[in-house]
This record gives structure tokens, sequence and C-alpha cells, in this order.
């Protein structure tokens, strides 16, 4: 069976802070642990009332520190917010703390709009130099090489692989042309899904970090007791949504009886839109949504995420998911995917 792993924000849910937060997701990602899923990754997002993770390489830091045997990474570090040198030093540093444990996910958007871009100190039109940025990234983290005058210290040599993130061709063109992994966004941009991999493994071009394409597919899951549990427990992510296409983003909300009593027929097709990937229901459910999925993308790995309320029903939503990754174990044969 193809590996799971979990992609965390860091939920602030309403009553709650940022402290209980960040340590809701250390719970998370010790319970992930135990429970065999290969990763936990944090995501850069800024100026978000419910997103703790703005820090990201300092939440990293405090995952890896609390954790043994998992890989802790971004996903992703935004590239175009930050000098390539400073983001190989704290992941240099990362990985000289955690050895063989940090892993490097970038991405081309700001995380942020354009107040917070200026906030940042970061030109707006940087995302337009992203390719050399990676390129120049990947050279810090190599072995430095004889006279070379700039070295990242720590960074040089420590070969934390990156991965490049992305909802678009563009992004599945450069992770083909750069021979890196690739990770595609379809937990909330699942649109180009099947063209953006299609593109990057015919595209391929092996380099010093792979050697054949390989493809992360982002899903929100929430998994519960029955069906009707799990559609409950998701209407806090469908909130969160519509409160995004309002442009009033805030903390994660608690469930509701009726979600079409708390957005409009515009924010319903919207935000079934952007989470038209998403798997909810009861383990029978969710163990042929996934199965279809694996089927349809040829996933090499699922990464699963979602906001849930209660953090008691979150950390029950994973233990469900990691029994129907293992039922999926036992199948004796897995049809060829149809991308």
């Amino acid at each position: 069976m193809i590996p799971f792993s979990i992609l965390d924000l860091c939920p602030i849910s309403e009553g709650s802070s940022a402290g209980e937060a960040l340590r809701n997701s250390l719970a998370l990602a010790q319970h992930a642990e135990a429970l065999g899923y290969r990763r936990f990754w944090l995501a850069e997002h800024h100026g978000m009332p419910g997103i703790a993770s703005a820090a990201t390489a300092v939440v990293i830091a405090h995952i890896a520190s609390g954790t043994r045997s998992i890989r802790v990474g971004s996903g992703g570090v935004m590239l175009p917010n930050h000098s390539p040198l400073v983001i190989a030093e704290q992941f240099g540093t990362l990985e000289a703390l955690h050895p063989g444990r940090i892993d490097l996910g970038l991405g081309r958007a700001p995380g942020a709009d354009q107040l917070m871009i200026h906030a940042l100190r970061r030109d707006p039109q940087a995302a337009d130099g992203f390719p050399d940025d990676v390129a120049e990234l990947q050279s810090f983290l190599r072995p430095a090489s004889a006279g070379q005058r700039l070295v990242a210290v720590p960074g040089a040599g420590s070969n934390v692989p990156l991965w490049l993130l992305g909802s678009s061709l563009f992004s599945a063109r450069l992770a083909a042309r750069m021979g890196l992994p690739f990770a595609f966004a379809a937990h909330f941009a699942p649109a180009d899904l099947r063209e953006a991999l299609t593109l990057y493994r015919a595209s391929f071009v092996p380099s010093r970090q792979l050697d054949r394409p390989y493809v992360m597919v982002g899903v929100n899951l929430l998994v519960a007791d029955s069906d009707a549990e799990a559609r409950r427990l998701f209407t806090s992510q469908q909130q969160a949504f519509a409160n995004l296409l309002r442009g009033t983003p805030g903390r994660v909300p608690p469930p509701v009886a009726d979600i079409d009593a708390v957005w409009t027929p515009t924010e319903r097709a919207g935000a079934q839109r952007m989470l038209a990937y998403a798997v909810v229901g009861s383990p029978t459910t969710v163990a042929e949504s996934l199965r279809q999925r694996i089927r349809e993308t040829g996933a090499d790995e699922l990464m699963l995420t979602g906001h849930v309320f209660e953090q008691v029903a979150r950390l029950h939503s994973y233990t469900l998911t990691a029994k129907v990754r293992d039922r999926l174990a036992k199948d004796a044969t897995t049809p060829a995917y149809t991308v």
C-alpha cells in the first residue's frame, strides 16, 4: 500500500488559541507516528486567524523535537517570501538537529494577500524568479565546492530533499524539468490534477535526487464512525472555505446541523469546486473512495489534510484512516491508474 502522510495547518478553533493549536499539532504528530504515517508537514500561511503555522521552520522544529521517526517538513515554504540562503540555513539547521527526517516542500504562491506581501518586504513579482530561486537553494544545500565564497552554514552538504508543490501545469512542468518529486494540491485546487500529473510523468528528467517520477496527491479527508457524523464534522471545513470566499477568514468554526443554512448558493458552488476531491464518510465509504483516488491518479503517496473543530475527533479520524490504509494494503491487486 502506498504511504499515507499528513499536512497540518495548526488549525486554531473558535474559542481556542495559537498555543493550544500548536500543542494539538504536536499531539497529532505523535499520534500519526504511532500509527505509521510517513510524513507530517506544516504549511506557511500569513495573516490567517485560523492558522498557527506561519513561522513554519519554527513549528517544524517543535514537531520534530517531540517525535522520533516520522519525517517532518514543509508543505510548503513559500519561497518567494524568503531568501534561498536563509531557507538553506533554516532547513540545514533542522537537518543537523534531526538527521534524515526533514523534508523541504516549496511553493510559488505567497501564502498571503498584497498587504501582507508588503509587510514581508517582498517584491510582488518575486514569484517570477521561482525556478532560479529553487536552483539557488539546491546549490546551497549541496556540498560546498573548493573556493566557494558564499556557503550556507548549516546547510551546505545537508542535501535536504526538495519537493515542488503546486496546483498548476507550471509547477508540474518545473518539477519534471528539475527531476523533483511533485505534490499536487488537490485538497483545495483539483481542477488541473489529471493534466498536471500526465505532464509531469511524461516530461520527467532524472536528477541527482530522483531517478523516476514521484507523485504525492493532497486530499481533504475526514473519517468518523458513520457517514452522517463525518458529514456533520466536515461542515467546519465547508464553513472555513465559505469564509475564505467571502474574504473573511477566521478560526475554525464548530460543526453545524445544516450547512445550507449558513452559506449562499454561490458560496456553496465555490466551496464545492475547491473541495471536489474531498473524501468524507465512514471507514467503509472512505476505503472505496480512497481506492478510487489511487486508481485514478497512480499516486505514489497521499497527503491527507482537513480542519476538524475538536481535537478528539481529529485524532479519531486519523486513527480510522490508518485502519482504512491497512485494509487497502490487504488488497491482492491494484488496477493500473487511469490518468
